[in-house]
């Protein structure tokens, strides 16, 4: 009955922030006024932490041609990620993986029933588990493929890549600690924990120069990373318009935000208190 009671209480408060979140994204949604060269102007958050909601909104209506599919690794509870939106309020079908049981128990009770075709998995997605993930997607070249796991983020873009997967935008997570310069991310480990890795939590990830150099590298186009410096958006040049693309003018990085405000200083200060870990230059 107690287990009952609590399922029944989740789901009240997750219907909840559903609600709260349409209605917060739709309201920001319309009172942006876009500028299609400034990225900064097409943000908005429904679910999404960071304004990626609004620059996926941008972005999905540039596309030649769309599927209207997505993939979304580290997908927390469901209600929080960067394509929650696309399945609750645009009605896209998607995979939804995420590593941690408890939230991925949570998100297959919640986000199913909002989209035809919506499937959420419990996975902890590493290079050798690339394979599996190629199995559960409908598409292996979904509009969106949002990536946010907090460490081997950049050994699992290789792997998706090198499998045959092809988004269309490619939303990733980058490390501001690294500054806007170092081309670099941290040494591969299937177990990595960001949060058992340092002390400080800060050893984790991708610079936004490794980002570039890896996406430019595969034949994707930068776009921009969001004001609150968190995640890096690529697009595959060949499903845009290239007027569109080349009067984009992206923001080439930016400080992340909540670790600014936990530790009161900035990236270069930041990375000396990690500086004698081990990195991978890419």
């Amino acid at each position: 009955m107690f287990r009952t009671l609590r399922k029944r209480l989740y789901e009240a408060s997750a219907r909840q922030r559903i609600a709260i979140s349409l209605a917060k994204g739709g309201a920001m949604m319309h009172a942006r006024r876009i500028d299609l060269a400034d990225p900064g102007t097409w943000e908005f958050s429904g679910f999404s932490q960071n304004g990626e909601d609004g620059i996926l909104d941008v972005l999905r209506r540039q596309l030649l041609r769309s599927n209207r599919y997505f993939v979304e690794i580290g997908a927390s509870d469901g209600l929080e990620n960067n394509t929650a939106w696309l399945l609750v309020a645009e009605q896209y079908s998607g995979l939804m993986v995420e590593g941690d049981p408890e939230l991925a128990k949570q998100a297959r009770r919640i986000m199913p029933p909002y989209g035809i075709g919506a499937e959420c998995h419990e996975m902890f997605v590493t290079r050798e588990s690339v394979p599996e993930l190629m199995a559960l997607a409908w598409h292996h070249d979904p509009d969106v493929l949002s990536l946010d796991i907090d460490g081997m983020d950049y050994y699992v873009a290789q792997a998706l890549l090198d499998a045959g997967f092809r988004p269309r935008i490619f939303v990733v997570e980058y490390n501001s600690v690294y500054g806007p310069v170092r081309s670099l991310t941290v040494e591969y480990r299937p177990d990595f924990v960001f949060s058992e890795a340092h002390p400080t939590q800060l050893y984790y990830g991708v610079s936004i120069a490794g980002w570039r150099r890896f996406f430019e590298g595969r034949g994707y186009r930068f776009v921009t990373v969001n004001r609150h410096g968190v995640n890096a958006f690529f697009v595959d040049p060949a499903l845009f318009d290239r007027a569109f693309l080349d009067g984009v003018r992206g923001l080439p990085f930016a400080e992340n935000l909540h670790q600014y405000r936990s530790f009161r200083r900035p990236s270069e200060e930041q990375f000396a208190l990690i500086a004698d870990q081990k990195f991978v230059a890419i």
